[in-house]
């Protein structure tokens, strides 16, 4: 007889102990009843006395018996069934901790674990850190249920594009982590092209890229996590270099990996101190010869006395998301200055390209023109034609806020991009 795993673990519980007692006291039972002829002494004793109707009683103890026998083997089968359903749940707990419920990837719990495990292993492997391109754009245009598709989908991509041997990661929102062993530079080109394929979702097509970063372990790091990090460094260096690069890391990028982590500290400090300032050059009428306005121009000086070019600070900002609180200060400031100049002066304060992603902007603009208290004729903003042609529907509503509003809009840099007379109608 070959017995499940769920009835030997009920043997070893206190109910398995007690009917394991139950059974041998019923076999000792039956044999000193069988050495003494019981059955034949019950049948005379039953004979003796009928008018007691013990045969009857006897019928409605077996009975009785039987329907216990029924009871113990049905609450057998409903522990087996029990067992199984827990060692199930087990191991779907278990497979849940160590992957992602969307994609079906393992998580950022088994890739702490595997880096782990390399570090203490002498095999050579390299990490290559995927972020995509576009995505962020997929989510807030068409939806999440898009983007959780597209994330799928490109999960699919990534298992075609590596070998059997790799490990597959998704470590957080659209970054995926792939650990191989052999031809990684060319994995990663693979998977840039790959990545780059439309998505067809509902008859739309999801436009994604990707860029990624490859550190080679041990000749790039001394541990897996310190791999992972050196690879993260060449995947933001990808980014910066532009849609759908490969970068493979060199000791340079972790040095201005660290010069980005002391400037990133230092901008959100000077954003708590209101350290980043308005500078106004004038804007002058060529045929009066007067000053017709100020242009505000953002400017930061350090403690020091050394001034950060915008050129360095604000692509910083808009990457960690800091360019709508630096433009409110800015524009607040600046509508306060502007407030004590003669009524004739405008104040022309340029959006970045950036902002012009955030459907409720133009209302944030009128609200705070209306909490400082200048007339809204009296501000100009100036938008990039290159911000302009990005997303129209969005620039659009936007425009159209702060132009019912009473505000003057100015497109700057207009033909040196790729829209049309006809984008500003």
């Amino acid at each position: 007889m070959v017995w499940s795993e769920g009835t030997m673990a009920f043997w070893g519980t206190k109910a398995g102990w007690q009917a394991a007692l139950i059974i041998v006291c019923g076999v000792v039972t039956f044999i000193l009843a069988h050495m003494n002829d019981a059955y034949e002494q019950l049948q005379d004793f039953i004979e003796d006395h009928e008018r007691y109707q013990l045969d009857e009683m006897v019928l409605v103890l077996i009975i009785v018996g039987l329907m216990s026998i029924v009871y113990a083997a049905a609450r057998l089968w409903d522990f087996q069934v029990t067992e199984v359903q827990r060692d199930q749940a087990d191991a779907r707990s278990e497979w849940m901790s160590q992957h992602d419920a969307l994609t079906g990837l393992l998580n950022r719990h088994a890739l702490a674990e595997r880096l782990e495990n390399a570090s203490s292993s002498a095999d050579n492997f390299a990490m290559l850190v995927i972020d995509l391109d576009g995505f962020k754009k997929v989510n807030d245009v068409f939806g999440h249920k898009a983007g959780d598709f597209a994330l799928q989908e490109i999960a699919e991509r990534l298992r075609e594009q590596v070998q059997a041997d790799s490990s597959i990661f998704r470590f957080g929102g659209d970054e995926f982590v792939i650990m191989v062993k052999d031809d990684a530079e060319e994995v990663a080109r693979n998977i840039v092209k790959a990545v780059a394929v439309p998505i067809l979702f509902n008859g739309i097509e999801l436009d994604i890229g990707a860029s990624i970063g490859v550190a080679f372990f041990p000749s790039d790091a001394q541990d897996g996590d310190d791999c992972l990090a050196r690879a993260d460094a060449a995947m933001y260096h990808a980014k910066a270099s532009g849609r759908g690069m490969v970068c493979v890391y060199d000791p340079s990028l972790q040095e201005r990996q660290l010069v980005k982590t002391h400037l990133e500290r230092d901008l959100r400090m000077a954003l708590h101190n209101r350290t980043i300032k308005p500078f106004y050059q004038p804007v002058v009428d060529l045929q009066s010869g007067q000053i017709s306005g100020f242009e505000a121009l953002a400017r930061w000086e350090k403690a020091s006395g050394e001034f950060i070019p915008p050129s360095v600070f604000i692509p910083v900002a808009e990457e960690i998301g800091l360019i709508g609180q630096l433009s409110d200060q800015l524009l607040r400031q600046a509508l306060i200055d502007a407030a004590s100049w003669p009524d004739r002066v405008l104040l022309s304060f340029n959006i970045s390209p950036a902002q012009l992603g955030e459907r409720g902007l133009g209302l944030r603009i009128l609200k705070i023109l209306l909490e400082v208290g200048l007339p809204p004729s009296r501000l100009e903003i100036e938008i990039t034609e290159t911000a302009l042609v990005k997303d129209l529907d969005i620039a659009a509503q936007i425009l159209n806020d702060l132009h019912e509003g009473g505000v003057r809009i100015a497109l700057d840099d207009f033909g040196t991009g790729y829209s049309s007379l006809a984008q500003l109608s």
